[in-house]
């Protein structure tokens, strides 16, 4: 049976209005206007949207006019635009070279990944020696450091990416849900402050939560990162990953066999000298240029100067290698189309509602999240309005297109009090708000309300859940896993006539609710106790 999707959106308004007896019914979301504007962004025509080629160019054209003609202020000094300095750095690595105990060849997208941060025309590691460093992780709170007693100047540290926790049994971290620490940039991270030359993950696609292909395709070619004064020389040499059969060959001549990550998860490891070095160099080019966050604002009634911030990335990976059917055009329908879709939706029922709300409403389209978070890294540390005046941040990451679910999932479930206030328009709905359904993968630090929360301020970001109204969860969960493994970051990730727009109708709605009513609210959410942002944000609220 086909339904509209004027019905689908017209009967979710109802059922929303009807529970929600703390607000007037007033407009909903269009998912006419969802789907329009995603048949745009996830055009051939955008190439892609990668920032610094004729895609960003396009795309963020777009954007701006879809803004303009709803009649929004610019958000920055009467610009649009908030241009973000990057350098782009594409390396060409020679073969990984193993001597010593191990003696092999390893090849460039096939054994391993490798890049470099420092903006300098080759970097080597030469003879570096390897050493096995369990999970690269130093928690103090967790009474865990991994480098403990270890000097790693000049070698190269193989870490495992996840954290302990996972999939342990055990009451460590937090389980089989991800902390930072498990995060692939907290381990680059970690390594760099260790003063190692270079750092290589192992892959595994269970605690990784994605398969060698999606590391290969987002680590090869041409990389962004935003510029420093140091030109990234505080960065290890070499930062990479290495295939799990790679790693076998590295740690079986060192006598680590069987479940590495069971040993490297035992209290009072103590990091293993692989008795092997690595020579690896790569050739770089550099190109410095900006690439631009868009932003656009409704300026409130009575206090203009408190603001509630929509942030959705518009980027994706341009064009690159040609999949099975020649397709080389990544144009990322889902991730994050879907989102930035969405961002000009509510943008657009936020500007036709005919009542502005009390507090200052911002849509925030950044750059560069596909590269590392780099739009919201920079617009967080470079903000437009002050962190100390931002109430929360909602963001919009791949939208799922598998239709209405009974649940709403909130991703990084028990951190902030956004949750709660979406709790008041969710429960009378009927609607079960759950947390990740893969909390290993570490969701909440991996889209761009991650860079608001690292500066205190509360930030949400909700997916469509997995009990579908009309299939149930299993079916659910077997179209997220399908996905993840067929078309997450592939070129495959397209737009179609027929998808399904009514689970991002459903999503988008409920964002919108939740920011009017916290524009139309005096209160401010916090950070439950517990949360590692808890402390910055009542810094920073303390000097308001």
């Amino acid at each position: 049976m086909k339904i509209s999707y004027a019905y689908l959106t017209l009967f979710g308004a109802l059922v929303l209005a009807s529970a929600c007896n703390q607000q007037k019914a007033g407009p909903t979301v269009s998912g006419d206007d969802i789907k329009s504007n995603l048949a745009v962004l996830a055009n051939d025509s955008m190439m892609g949207r990668k920032p610094f080629t004729e895609g960003e160019t396009k795309t963020i054209k777009y954007l701006s006019d879809q803004f303009k003609k709803y009649g929004l202020e610019p958000g920055n000094n009467g610009s649009y635009f908030q241009e973000v300095p990057m350098v782009e750095i594409t390396s060409t690595p020679s073969a990984m070279q193993i001597s010593g105990k191990t003696k092999a060849t390893f090849n460039s997208s096939t054994d391993f990944v490798a890049l470099t941060r420092r903006e300098v025309d080759t970097v080597s590691l030469k003879n570096s020696p390897l050493v096995f460093v369990g999970y690269g992780v130093v928690a103090p709170e967790f009474k865990w450091n991994d480098y403990a007693g270890l000097d790693v100047k000049g070698k190269t540290v193989v870490v495992l990416v996840n954290d302990p926790g996972f999939k342990s049994g055990e009451k460590i971290f937090h389980g089989d849900t991800m902390t930072y620490y498990g995060r692939w940039t907290y381990k680059y991270e970690e390594a760099a402050r260790q003063g190692a030359a270079g750092v290589l993950i192992v892959h595994q696609t269970e605690p990784a939560s994605y398969p060698w292909q999606v590391v290969n395709t987002s680590n090869t070619g041409a990389k962004l990162e935003l510029t420093q004064a140091d030109k990234h020389m505080n960065r290890c040499k070499v930062e990479g990953w290495i295939t799990e059969d790679a790693a076998k060959k590295l740690f079986e001549p060192a006598g680590i066999t069987g479940d590495f990550r069971a040993l490297a998860r035992k209290q009072g490891f103590k990091a293993i000298p692989l008795n092997s070095n690595i020579s690896l160099s790569l050739q770089n080019k550099l190109k410095y240029s900006k690439s631009n966050n868009v932003i656009a604002m409704l300026k409130g009634s009575a206090t203009p100067d408190e603001y509630v911030i929509y942030s959705a990335h518009w980027d994706h990976l341009g064009i690159g290698k040609p999949d099975a059917k020649g397709d080389s055009i990544y144009n990322g329908a889902i991730d994050n189309g879907t989102g930035s879709a969405a961002l000009l939706a509510i943008a657009k029922t936020f500007a036709n509602s005919g009542e502005k709300p009390k507090r200052s409403i911002v849509f925030l389209a950044v750059t560069a999240e596909e590269q590392g978070l780099l739009g919201s890294e920079y617009y967080a540390t470079h903000p437009i309005f002050p962190v100390n005046k931002t109430v929360a941040n909602l963001n919009m990451d791949a939208l799922a297109a598998n239709g209405e679910t009974k649940d709403i999932s909130v991703t990084g479930k028990g951190q902030n009090d956004l949750e709660d206030e979406l709790a008041t328009l969710t429960n009378p709905a009927g609607l079960t708000l759950v947390g990740d359904d893969l909390p290993g993968a570490g969701h909440y630090y991996r889209s761009d309300h991650f860079n608001f929360a690292k500066v205190g301020v509360p930030a949400l970001d909700i997916h469509t859940g997995i009990d579908s109204k009309l299939h149930g969860p299993e079916w659910g969960k077997a179209k997220n896993k399908e996905y993840t493994a067929l078309h997450y970051h592939q070129p495959s990730d397209n737009y179609s006539p027929d998808m399904d727009m009514s689970g991002m109708v459903q999503t988008a709605d409920i964002l919108y609710r939740l920011g009017l009513k916290l524009a139309d609210e005096t209160t401010w959410p916090g950070w439950k106790a517990g949360s590692e942002f808890k402390a910055v944000r009542e810094k920073s609220m303390g000097a308001k």
